[in-house]
């Protein structure tokens, strides 16, 4: 029987909690999803919702570390992180985790409106429920706990406008992207996540099975990476970065596919993470005016 302690826990430790790498994903696409609504906000109260989400997402990583702590402590990729290696103590994180995701949905429901805070409540919870039922349970975790990561956008536009068809091409880039980024990192960690008994579609399906998963699910990130196109969201410029970063997508999926080391799904990976921020990048830079 183990004991959990706390070893001087310092401001930094307390920033890996938030797990800032995927929080910083979270801002971009969520000022995305703000900058691409018609109409306009004061740039105070457009920093606030941003602010709001991150410190929302934060929270939820918060959460889930804290949840994870035991199997973290199984994973190379997770074993540093600061509740696994006990310099931060569980219940510290509990409560950071608690307070900050409260904080940001009351901030949210005071400074932006309703509608934000219960679409950022929604995202929260939803990375809890993934976290606890879904990854422990289910090889199609992933797939159901993108619905978080892929909500950011959405808020971001219900802090300026309603909520039609365009916010959700956004979302649907990011619903689809998420199973092949993660994916492919997961056949690099395929024994990490056997030890932790962690059901992840290598393991479960198989490591040929889950790159022909990569590369279909690529597919349907390009084809639904149009989306925004064909709604008259951005113009020619959006549609060559997508059909350029699209095509090269694709194509490392393939070579991934017929590839028998499982490692080089480190490529495909690396390359997911830039064609998502030059398909939003140049959503922000090539975006219409339209009411």
């Amino acid at each position: 029987m183990t004991t959990e302690t706390e070893t001087s826990p310092s401001v930094h430790h307390y920033w890996e909690l938030l797990k800032p790498r995927v929080m910083s994903l979270v801002i971009f696409t969520a000022f995305c999803g703000l900058w691409m609504a018609p109409g306009s906000v004061h740039p105070v109260l457009a920093f606030t919702a941003v602010l709001c989400i991150a410190v929302g997402a934060g929270a939820a990583g918060c959460l889930n570390m804290w949840f994870e702590r035991d199997t973290d402590k199984l994973m190379k990729r997770t074993m540093m992180r600061p509740v696994a290696q006990g310099l931060i103590h569980p219940d510290s994180a509990l409560a950071f985790g608690i307070v900050l995701s409260f904080l940001s949905i009351i901030i949210c429901q005071v400074a932006i409106g309703t509608i934000t805070a219960i679409w950022l409540t929604i995202t929260i919870v939803s990375y809890i429920l993934y976290t606890v039922f879904l990854k422990p349970n289910t090889p199609q975790n992933i797939v159901i706990g993108g619905i978080a990561g892929a909500l950011p956008p959405v808020i971001g536009w219900s802090a300026v406008a309603p909520l039609d068809m365009r916010p959700w091409s956004l979302f649907l880039i990011i619903f689809l992207w998420t199973p092949a980024h993660f994916w492919a990192l997961a056949l690099n960690h395929a024994e990490d996540y056997k030890k932790a008994e962690l059901p992840m579609m290598p393991n479960t399906a198989g490591i040929k099975k889950t790159k022909k998963y990569i590369m279909i699910y690529a597919i349907l990130t390009v084809i639904s990476a149009i989306i925004p196109y064909t709604l008259q969201m951005v113009g020619w410029f959006y549609l060559g970065c997508v059909l350029g970063f699209g095509a090269s997508f694709i194509f490392l999926a393939l070579l991934l596919y017929k590839s028998e080391d499982s490692q080089d799904g480190i490529k495909v990976f690396a390359f997911s993470i830039l064609f998502l921020f030059v398909i939003f990048a140049a959503l922000i830079t090539d975006r219409k005016s339209y009411g």
